[in-house]
């Protein structure tokens, strides 16, 4: 009798069989500007759209070599946030433009952990740096896997080599 696991789509893994993998030295750069909507009334970024920013430079950055995010859901998985630490160093403010810097940090086990920077343009002001860890969840079964999956792992070193 076959596992699931087994009946997953295999791809190649060769790349990433030990387990983990060190963290890339290049950034993805993501350039956002500051619009009302992501501020208080004081016109300073709210803390939660830093997250989002963050959200949409690590999609982006899978998306920019070919990885499209709702691939993977479609294929059954999902990588949600479970922990998130983030450094606030200075405001950003209403009007400004600011990169979202992110690269993969490490992966081990099932575990991906990203890093962040968001910086002026110039690359002289850091605002905001943070980590988030993500995990591989088989939808279907609601559960952390044991293992990523063939599919997930291939697309990880697909960017690891992209961005290295």
């Amino acid at each position: 009798m076959a596992s699931s696991e087994e009946s997953q789509p295999q791809l190649s893994t060769s790349a990433i069989q030990n387990q983990s993998t060190p963290k890339s030295e290049a950034w993805f750069e993501y350039v956002v500007r500051v619009h009302p909507h992501h501020t208080d009334y004081a016109g300073i970024v709210w803390h939660g759209t830093y997250i989002s920013w963050m959200e949409e430079a690590r999609i982006e950055s899978l998306r920019s070599i070919g990885i499209e995010f709702a691939d993977l859901v479609d294929l059954g998985y999902d990588l949600p946030v479970v922990e998130l630490s983030v450094r606030y160093h200075k405001s950003v403010k209403l009007g400004m433009e600011v990169v979202i810097k992110t690269r993969m940090a490490n992966t081990e086990g099932v575990r991906l952990e990203w890093d962040y920077q968001i910086q002026s343009l110039d690359g002289k002001e850091l605002y905001v740096t943070a980590k988030v860890t993500l995990v591989t969840i088989d939808r279907e079964k609601g559960k952390i896997m044991r293992r990523l999956p063939p599919a997930v792992k291939t697309a990880l070193i697909k960017f690891s080599h992209s961005y290295s």
